[in-house]
């Protein structure tokens, strides 16, 4: 059986938190009274339950609740911020979703934001308009939600929201809707715990994933694996590959998009944002060598993310070849990592997870090929 260690406590998104906001202000809307809680969906499907902290009527129509993230036992600098969600009827069917005060404005492209638009990621806009649909039938009635934190600013100055163009606030984020610790020693030491479960249960192999969308889609891709071997390594890929080598596992395979992939291209094998940053020159180096215009090879040089240059190999058709010697070069530092003691193998995905866009392994045939 698959076992992960319980370590430090999880907390909640900003997504969820905003999600479980606005649902209050729907309700209060619809029905005139506050409520001191509400549930909210998952993306698992999953409900949960939080405290609003405060519900008002700011008009006839108009109503804002908020509710206070908790980011578990993360050093999260969002954590305690009041997440506050605005909702107001508006003439025709329809949610239109807006950022407020201390919700970053996106400026520049390479993030899958509209560029002007407010930094409230895609999971993010599903869970808030699915909390707000089960209250109100958006396909008869219009709703405006405007997504708001007041010291949203404030906060933003201590992420790298700045220099990736998100500017005036903070972003509304989350995949999975939970907030895990993976900055800390407790998930170094599951991680490690959920390679030693797989090595005892002799598995063929182990495959890092980078989150939860990368977890589920590389079992989809690799089906004949069993569960014990994918492993959320979050942001601990050394340490898994040296347990890896200590356990026996003869293969390992990283899967990952493209920003934890330019970091283990480029030699990091601790890919934290605040301890690591994604080195565009080693992407443009990657367009020379597949043969891209130099045009293009300075264009990913100054890219603001990793996802930037990728929409840049893209837009240029490089994509399929670049893809593959970025995947290459991981796979080579990975190899070397630990003496070229296991057979390693790396694959890109695109940002859904689920599609491989690349494969390379250090040698010896891959499972992805």
């Amino acid at each position: 059986m698959k076992q992960r260690p319980k370590a430090l406590r999880t907390g909640w998104t900003t997504g969820t938190c905003a999600s479980a906001a606005a649902r209050a202000a729907a309700l209060h809307l619809t029905t005139g009274e506050p409520q001191p809680w509400v549930e909210v969906a998952l993306p698992s499907g999953r409900r949960v339950t939080f405290a609003v902290q405060r519900s008002a009527e700011l008009r006839p129509g108009r109503t804002e609740s908020v509710v206070v993230k908790d980011a578990g036992d993360d050093p999260d600098v969002t954590h305690g911020s009041q997440l506050t969600a605005t909702v107001s009827w508006r003439p025709g069917p329809g949610l239109e979703l807006h950022g407020g005060v201390g919700v970053g404005v996106v400026t520049k492209p390479g993030l899958g934001l509209e560029v002007g638009g407010p930094a409230i990621n895609p999971v993010p806009r599903s869970m808030i308009s699915q909390a707000v649909g089960e209250v109100i039938d958006v396909s008869e009635r219009g709703v405006d939600v405007t997504i708001s934190v007041p010291d949203g600013e404030l906060r933003a100055r201590k992420t790298t929201n700045a220099k990736l163009g998100i500017l005036g606030g903070i972003s509304i984020l989350g995949t999975t809707g939970i907030v895990r610790p993976f900055s800390t020693a407790s998930w170094r030491a599951s991680v490690e715990q959920a390679v030693a479960v797989a090595s005892a249960q002799r598995a063929p192999a182990v495959v890092l994933c980078t989150g939860g969308r990368t977890e589920k889609g590389a079992m989809e891709l690799l089906p004949r694996l069993p569960d014990v071997s994918f492993i959320e390594v979050g942001d601990f890929t050394g340490a898994a590959l040296r347990r890896a080598v200590e356990g026996g596992v003869p293969r390992v395979v990283f899967v990952g998009m493209a920003g934890k992939l330019t970091k283990l291209a480029s030699g990091v094998l601790m890919t934290h944002y605040t301890r690591s940053k994604v080195d565009t020159t080693v992407l443009a180096d990657i367009t020379r060598t597949v043969g891209g215009p130099e045009e293009v090879a300075r264009q990913v040089a100054s890219a603001n993310t990793a996802r930037h240059a990728y929409e840049l190999w893209e837009g240029a058709g490089l994509l399929p070849a670049a893809g593959a010697e970025l995947c290459r070069r991981v796979a080579e530092v990975m190899a070397r990592f630990v003496d070229h003691a296991v057979t390693a193998e790396a694959a890109m995905v695109d940002f859904t997870g689920r599609n491989v866009i690349a494969v390379a392994d250090s040698g010896g045939g891959g499972l992805l090929s």
